[in-house]
């Protein structure tokens, strides 16, 4: 499976539920605060992305929390 790794940021609630929701299902993750690592939000800024959570599965990038397209790319992962 490729690595799930989720942008997040210290006081944000949608990515305390991304992350929550991967915890619940066992799913193994990486958290990439962008408040913690500038690296990190250039990262974010790079892929266009303006918003957080920012999930990466693979090949898919999913801003906000989206179940359902978490859903899609882990299935495709398997």
């Amino acid at each position: 499976m490729a690595p799930v790794i989720v942008y997040t940021s210290t006081n944000c609630s949608h990515c305390h539920q991304v992350k929550s929701y991967f915890s619940e299902k066992g799913v193994p993750y990486e958290e990439r605060n962008i408040r913690q690592n500038d690296e990190y939000a250039q990262q974010v800024w790079d892929m266009g992305i303006r918003v957080l959570p920012v999930t990466l599965i693979g090949e898919h990038r999913i801003p906000g929390m989206n179940k359902a397209r978490f859903e899609q790319a882990l299935a495709e992962q398997r």
